[in-house]
């Protein structure tokens, strides 16, 4: 009697497999039919192929909701990774082995900066100047699911709770500092205590809360007894800073990545000066994923390069003091 998993691969469709990859990425029967310039009584048949050979339910669809069953994410991550292992085989039979082509696509939190992963992709493009990069960037938790359901090879963001079937490497660590902007009555103002922000109306991100992966920022507000009105949450960096400087209140923000802000004055750092909350910024894999072989050559070196650089040399801004008790060479207002 022939083996049912043997008969399964000769006798499926790999174009079914194309298709139901569309439709999960375009969340669309019909726009999925669009892309591939399908009808979509074609993609509505192939999807019910698909069903039939998979013997189960893949996608859970009615005329207000779109979504992939557990057994439909578990596929298309599986169809991701196929597809990127096709794409890489230009370069397994190339006569040159050396001349590694491809894309990365990669999904990063909203305000990623790290001169550590700005040299080490510097690096790697003079050595495969041929790999392609893209990023799309959004939420700390949109940049996991991507990375769980194989639309990105690697992610950089946020952790709080962690994922089993992901691992996760310290990328950098950011120190947070509280921060207002021009009108603000702290603005400019020297011999400000921490005690000083307590009924003052606040501003920061979702994560900001005790358990979140911002806990650290939460645990020095517990600790202060900060108490002032919520005015905003979000989960961009962008949106923090905008409310901050459009005088809704103070706020933390990464003090690397505001360096500018405050060279310009257009933000005023608060206290803690010392000791200020830091917070550790990830790489995140699929475990055992299967990827191309330029998406598996930049995740190995990063990987590598992190294990060789100290994490000391990963930490923004450079020499600050943070709970460790590590001194810290920096200047803030008195």
């Amino acid at each position: 009697m022939p083996n049912p998993r043997r008969r399964f691969v000769w006798e499926i469709d790999w174009n079914l497999l194309r298709t139901f990859t569309v439709i999960v990425e375009e969340k669309s029967l019909t726009a999925a039919g669009n892309r591939l310039s399908l009808k979509q009584p074609t993609i509505s048949n192939a999807l019910r192929r698909l069903e039939e050979h998979m013997a189960c339910r893949l996608l859970d669809r009615s005329s207000n909701h779109f979504r992939t069953t557990p057994a439909g994410a578990r596929l298309y991550a599986e169809c991701r990774t196929m597809f990127n292992t096709v794409n890489g085989l230009p370069d397994l039979v190339r006569d040159d082995p050396d001349l590694v082509t491809g894309h990365v696509e990669a999904a990063f939190a909203s305000h990623i900066e790290c001169p550590f992963l700005d040299r080490f992709l510097a690096d790697f493009h003079k050595t495969f100047p041929r790999v392609s990069f893209s990023t799309t960037v959004s939420a700390s938790q949109t940049v996991i699911d991507n990375v769980l359901s194989g639309e990105a090879c690697l992610g950089i963001c946020l952790a709080q709770e962690k994922h089993p079937e992901l691992d996760y490497t310290v990328l950098y660590r950011e120190h947070f500092g509280f921060f207002c902007a021009p009108g603000h009555p702290l603005f400019g103002k020297r011999g400000t205590k921490t005690a000083d922000l307590a009924s003052l109306d606040y501003v920061s991100f979702k994560t900001d809360h005790l358990g979140g992966a911002l806990a650290p920022i939460a645990r020095l507000r517990q600790r202060e007894n900060f108490n002032g009105h919520v005015l905003g949450l979000f989960t961009n960096l962008e949106e923090v800073k905008r409310l901050i400087k459009a005088g809704f209140g103070f706020g933390p923000l990464p003090i690397h990545v505001v360096a500018a802000d405050i060279e310009a004055r257009q933000l005023w750092q608060l206290p803690p000066y010392e000791n200020p909350p830091a917070a550790d910024v990830y790489l995140v894999t699929r475990r055992l994923a299967r990827g191309s072989r330029a998406e598996n050559l930049l995740v190995d070196r990063l990987l590598a390069a992190t294990e060789t650089v100290p994490l000391s040399d990963r930490t923004y801004p450079a020499g600050l003091s943070d709970s460790s008790g590590r001194t810290t060479n920096m200047t803030f207002p008195e």
